[in-house]
């Protein structure tokens, strides 16, 4: 169990009622845009995360629908939680890449919901450094996918190994 499940953990404890908010403000606090945005983090375990983003003022576009920067947002969130439910405490999760097609104007709030599969959760687990392509499927109200998306998470060590550091000085000390 990682740090991101140890936290989210200690909110089990809190009465149904009070969890979702809870988890809201943990996550909104802990990323500021999300909570800018007002994204719901409707579910979040480690083989899936499903993110909601209602259609409201300050994330519209000139149309009144969710602004596309607002519905990558969603999708990008959705892929990271679900990476960071399942990223080694040691470890940072990073968005490599992301390409994202808009298809359909998007009508009302949208969903978002991000998959790993077993063998994408056992690499996180057991390996320092490396990177998964996050499927997401996001749809809004009339159930209808207005954008496709395909996100690819790395991960890396939050400190660079120290043999790496000495050499990088080392060889600095050579070239000066």
């Amino acid at each position: 169990m990682n740090r991101l499940q140890r936290t989210l953990a200690k909110l089990d404890g809190l009465p149904a009622p009070l969890r979702g908010a809870a988890r809201n403000f943990a996550l909104r606090r802990a990323v500021p845009l999300t909570g800018t945005a007002g994204l719901d983090f409707v579910a979040l375990t480690p083989e899936r995360s499903e993110i909601r983003i209602a259609n409201r003022r300050p994330v519209q576009n000139h149309i009144r629908g969710v602004h596309a920067a607002a519905m990558t947002l969603v999708a990008e969130t959705a892929t990271g939680m679900v990476v960071g439910m399942n990223v080694r405490d040691d470890c940072l999760p990073l968005c490599k890449s992301l390409n994202v097609a808009f298809k359909k104007r998007a009508t009302g709030a949208l969903r978002a919901e991000a998959h790993l599969t077993a063998e994408q959760r056992a690499l996180l687990a057991s390996q320092t450094k490396g990177e998964v392509t996050v499927a997401v499927t996001v749809t809004d109200e009339a159930g209808i996918e207005p954008i496709q998306c395909e996100f690819v998470w790395a991960w890396v060590p939050k400190e660079k190994p120290q043999s790496q550091d000495l050499a990088g000085q080392t060889e600095a000390r050579t070239r000066a």
